[in-house]
């Protein structure tokens, strides 16, 4: 496998968004697609590399970016957590749109696949009633769904305290607010991120992991209620395309997700929809990071063995 990193101007008109690109040791010379991962949050692309590596040795080129606020575009001294000033929802969105055409340009052809973890697939959902036409499907994953009533009511909160401690503040009550309960199902809990996986290494390496975790700010959080709210708008689902195919896989124990429920709820509103391809794959036993637990290599080949019937 070979990586490339790089940076490119974000459609804030101010940052420059980092990179990355995993290509097949053959290059792209018979590659079988483009595969564009969307991180989560409080994470970054980085750790995707041994997804990565599973699908360039299968003939895939895997790139992905950085969002605002979080990793590599993260310049010294720059803060963790926020995104931009004006319109967040729509420039995260644009960036990934951004790195897209980037990847298409260079890879004329080729298919392109979107594929979206938890805050991740909150923008790939809002991708894909934007710029669907434009993609081959989409791999929603970690997902789910939340009540408008809950998410005003949470955006306001984030807002009020915005108002007071300014934008850049990072709001212990909104996190406790947003992520208080997911331990609920979790007897003895070793630390307060184990909704995140049943595999304790990797709970423990996130922990390690400087650019996992460092909190959101209050524009981060107004941020992901607003495409939390874009997402579910019934006009917005209405908008994608009735072709694109649509892959839900999450964890049966993934708070995120309501074990299960929100994940079948977000895939029932596409289906709704008129949606004509949509898998819902659950793995029992697994929590919020599929491709980070100890069954990730049946993940993996899943979302390979779908891609494939699709593009053949």
């Amino acid at each position: 496998m070979k990586k490339e990193e790089f940076f490119f101007d974000s459609r804030d008109g101010e940052t420059s968004i980092h990179g990355v690109r995993w290509m097949p040791d053959s290059g792209a010379d018979g590659a079988k697609g483009i595969i564009q991962v969307i991180h989560g949050m409080e994470e970054y692309v980085g750790r995707y590399e041994d997804f990565a590596q599973f699908m360039t040795a299968r003939g895939f080129i895997v790139t992905g970016e950085d969002h605002l606020g979080h990793g590599g575009t993260v310049t010294d001294g720059g803060l963790t957590g926020y995104f931009c000033e004006q319109d967040p929802a729509t420039v995260v969105v644009r960036d990934v749109h951004r790195l897209k055409k980037i990847t298409q340009e260079k890879f004329p052809g080729l298919p392109v696949i979107i594929m979206g973890h938890s805050m991740g697939s909150f923008i790939a959902r809002n991708y894909i009633y934007r710029y669907g036409s434009g993609i081959n499907m989409a791999v929603i994953m970690g997902t789910g769904s939340m009540p408008n009533s809950v998410l005003g009511a949470g955006s306001a909160v984030t807002k009020l305290t915005a108002l007071f401690k300014g934008s850049k503040c990072k709001p212990e009550l909104v996190t406790k607010l947003s992520f208080g309960g997911y331990l609920k199902k979790i007897s003895s809990p070793r630390t307060p991120y184990d909704w995140l996986s049943a595999n304790e290494k990797n709970v423990d390496d996130y922990i390690a992991d400087p650019m996992c975790g460092f909190g959101f700010t209050a524009n981060g959080y107004i941020t992901l209620f607003e495409l939390m709210k874009r997402m579910q708008n019934d006009d917005n689902i209405a908008a994608v395309p009735k072709t694109l195919p649509l892959l839900f896989v999450a964890g049966e124990d993934d708070p995120v997700g309501a074990y299960g429920e929100g994940v079948k709820a977000a895939a029932d509103s596409y289906r709704n929809a008129g949606i004509r391809d949509i898998t819902v794959k659950l793995y029992p036993g697994d929590r919020h990071e599929i491709l980070n637990e100890d069954n990730k290599e049946t993940v993996k080949e899943d979302i390979l063995e779908w891609i494939t019937a699709r593009l053949s």
